[in-house]
């Protein structure tokens, strides 16, 4: 979508839009609740799905005009939401195992990274819906609601802990989490979401300290490797998503310092 959003070849995006087309179909009438692996595989019953589907059905919308497409993510986005998401803490459960779960120190569970992935998704969401879609201000008052939480949660050194609400327990870097923290805070306060004296030393913060934990070789590391729940790192941990995340944060921290508000 991003590459046909320059060619116009429709051949780019055929193939994507075939099966959405078959995907919004089926009901998604069937519960959230995290049974297995096998059983999950269409509903978004985990809180990284809110990256990795909605901003391409977003951007099938915005690329064909053709509103199916979003009207379908806005429904499942937001089953998904009335599911996971905590209205207390304002951070998401990585899935309903969690629900129940306590850290050592008697917190609730929320993982670093799965909450980077929902704020991530939601600037990549915004990004694309369209401006007059009748649940844009949702997803924009969502984006407002979490930012101010995940800001508070930072910590001294600029990064994120792995376990939002018990940093002690794993008190080692995590960078995926943090450069997806930057990314979507840097990109709210770009496009006039979030006020910038407030955030933008958050900002700086966490792409210092991204830049820190940048090894002699170019990779990032600190980077929790793949999971679905809080754990462990090493300087030398890294993942393709992780530079991902980076190079996101980067983009906006770059578009931050070129066009000032």
């Amino acid at each position: 979508f991003e590459l046909h959003s320059i060619d116009k070849d429709r051949a780019m995006i055929e193939p994507a839009l075939q099966l959405f087309d078959a995907v919004v179909l089926f009901p998604h009438d069937e519960s959230l609740e995290f049974e297995s692996w096998e059983k999950t595989w269409r509903q978004w019953t985990w809180c990284d799905a809110l990256f990795m589907s909605p901003p391409a059905l977003a951007m099938a919308t915005r690329a064909t005009g053709n509103r199916r497409y979003a009207d379908f993510m806005n429904r499942m986005w937001w089953k998904t939401t009335d599911y996971l998401y905590d209205k207390e803490e304002h951070l998401y459960y990585r899935d309903s195992r969690f629900f129940t779960e306590r850290a050592p120190n008697g917190k609730k569970v929320f993982w670093s990274r799965g909450n980077g992935w929902v704020m991530a998704g939601l600037a990549r969401v915004l990004q694309n819906l369209p401006d007059d879609f009748e649940d844009r201000p949702r997803y924009e008052t969502l984006f407002r609601e979490m930012a101010p939480k995940i800001a508070s949660l930072q910590g001294d050194d600029g990064y994120w802990r792995s376990s939002l609400l018990d940093p002690g327990t794993r008190p080692l870097p995590e960078t995926s989490g943090t450069a997806f923290f930057v990314y979507a805070l840097a990109w709210g306060v770009n496009e006039g979401l979030l006020d910038r004296p407030a955030y933008e030393p958050v900002i700086r913060k966490g792409w210092s300290a991204l830049v820190r934990a940048t090894r002699p070789d170019g990779m990032l590391g600190w980077v929790q490797r793949i999971g679905d729940q809080p754990g462990d790192t090493t300087a030398d941990g890294t993942e393709i998503y992780g530079t991902g995340a980076l190079l996101l944060a980067g983009s906006e921290v770059h578009r931050m310092r070129i066009h000032p508000r």
